[in-house]
């Protein structure tokens, strides 16, 4: 008996990536949530969970690779650069993990600083 063999591609589009990566965001230490990548009046609009998207941005690279900016509000009084290299830790792998795209770059914008209630 033949193994049937997977045939064709599995398309994940990049608002899916980009939900993804937010909830893993949120998940990290040091990340109170994720806001807009525009500033109105100077000030981080931290986005709420049903919106959590907007606040990455998913660019196709190539056919097979991804880049994505991430925008944060963090925790007052974390190492913002620990912070951060955790955050790119944790949403490459989840990316490179669970929908199997190549990650080529993360980078970490950190809109706003609050204090955690």
């Amino acid at each position: 008996m033949a193994t049937p063999h997977m045939r064709g591609d599995v398309t994940i589009a990049n608002d899916v990536l980009a939900d993804i990566a937010g909830y893993v965001a949120l998940e990290c230490y040091g990340v109170v949530g994720m806001a807009s990548p525009t500033l109105r009046d100077g000030v981080a609009q931290l986005l709420s969970r049903d919106k959590l998207r907007k606040g990455v941005v998913i660019s196709n690279v190539d056919d097979h690779s991804v880049k994505v900016d991430l925008y944060i509000v963090a925790e007052h009084g974390t190492n913002l650069a620990e912070v951060s290299r955790n955050l790119v830790d944790r949403v490459r792998y989840a990316l490179t993990h669970d929908a199997d795209v190549n990650v080529t770059d993360v980078n970490v914008h950190v809109q706003g600083i609050k204090v955690r209630k």
